[in-house]
């Protein structure tokens, strides 16, 4: 496991949303490194990055996925224009995506005066709300796509389910990848999921929090700011500690931290395709593309190092989480060690503590492992909200 597979979990976005802004042709991807010359200097090169083209698409299709995604207005252009694409992927949770699902998109200013995209997913008409589950998604990726098909799911089973893109990523307004402060985007999550809790098709019921791979630490982050607001936390591949081993040698996290506050949005931090150590699935492998909105470049300097600073605060708090828990990982897991969880599941003060390990699992079991193992695994977040929403 190498420092990158800490900070990255790259997963798949959605349907679509029609915006009126004027949009720039010109946009170009660019992306930063650091080169070492043979006088050892060191000196900062830009330079533009280009992306592999996606199979099966139209030439026009791939020139509005090239787009630079770090404006929001471009990454609902792009989302828009692979709506009906995304639509017809061929994968379990698009297939037999639950019919009748009552779904909602809006966006609303939050503390800071940015423009969040939302979402919510209800249960058909007529049948009773147990719950609300709220989310938190994954570093790099959105509140939809892939999560349009497991929101669905959960929701066929009585659950009102509600999800957010964080700044910077997704729908969101935001540099795109981008956390200055980790703990502000805590708060947007908690500003954001208190007025969930108010509205009246779930207010009075129980309400859950989930969180997948980063979404984990912001959940249990969540959970340490108002632990009275959570009847349980379910956390999906949680990034909640770093292990010695691979963070850098202290000279070095030395010289980052001196970059991330002189170039703090730099894309620097080493970076790999993780795609193959997502999905252990050939075929759910191949369309990880088309989530053609996702943060796929290097992670910039200070969003790395809020991340350290997120987990290094979580480790050290994990005594304090007392809710309900769920916590899934699988076995074989390269980007976020299932080590960690058991250490979560062993720390943590909660007396209803619950670990599921799945064999040859890898990072994105709710999405990229055998069709039947996504639906045990879905199976099993309901079994325990269920008995939950019964005590």
């Amino acid at each position: 496991m190498d420092l990158s597979s800490t900070f990255i979990f790259r997963s798949t976005q959605t349907l679509i949303s029609p915006i009126n802004k004027p949009f720039n042709h010109n946009l170009l991807p660019f992306s930063t490194k650091l080169i070492t010359k043979p006088n050892k200097t060191t000196s900062l090169t830009v330079s533009a990055k280009k992306k592999t083209p996606i199979e099966g698409v139209s030439d026009e299709l791939n020139d509005i996925a090239s787009f630079n995604l770090d404006f929001a207005y471009t990454r609902r252009r792009v989302r828009e224009a692979f709506a009906q694409v995304q639509l017809q992927l061929d994968h379990c949770l698009f297939k037999n995506a639950p019919a009748g699902i009552r779904t909602e998109e809006w966006y609303e200013k939050n503390w800071r005066g940015l423009e969040i995209f939302c979402k919510s997913w209800l249960p058909e008409s007529g049948v009773p709300i147990k719950a609300s589950v709220c989310f938190c998604h994954g570093y790099g990726d959105t509140c939809t796509f892939f999560f349009e098909g497991i929101a669905r799911r959960i929701a066929a089973s009585g659950y009102a389910v509600y999800a957010m893109d964080y700044p910077g990523f997704g729908l969101s307004e935001g540099l795109h990848g981008y956390i200055p402060n980790f703990d502000d985007l805590v708060y947007d999550v908690i500003e954001h999921y208190a007025k969930v809790k108010a509205r009246p098709e779930v207010r009075g019921l129980p309400r859950f929090i989930m969180g997948q791979s980063m979404g984990g630490a912001v959940t249990l982050k969540v959970h340490l700011e108002e632990s009275n607001k959570w009847d349980g936390v379910v956390l999906v591949a949680p990034m909640c500690k770093i292990a010695d081993e691979v963070l850098p040698p202290d000279p070095v996290m030395k010289v980052l931290t001196l970059l991330s506050n002189v170039m703090p949005k730099a894309k620097l931090f080493p970076n790999q395709d993780l795609a193959e150590l997502t999905f252990s699935e050939p075929s759910k492998r191949k369309l990880a593309v088309y989530n053609v909105v996702s943060y796929g470049d290097n992670p910039r300097l200070k969003t790395g190092m809020e991340l350290i600073r997120a987990t290094k605060e979580i480790e050290s708090q994990v005594h304090k989480i007392y809710a309900p828990l769920l916590i899934m990982h699988g076995a074989e897991d390269k980007v976020t060690d299932p080590l960690i969880s058991q250490f979560l599941y062993e720390k943590a003060s909660s007396k209803d503590k619950t670990l599921k390990l799945y064999e040859g699992g890898y990072h994105g079991i709710l999405e990229g492992e055998t069709d039947e193992r996504i639906f045990t695994i879905h199976d099993d977040i309901v079994s325990w909200l269920d008995s939950r929403v019964k005590k």
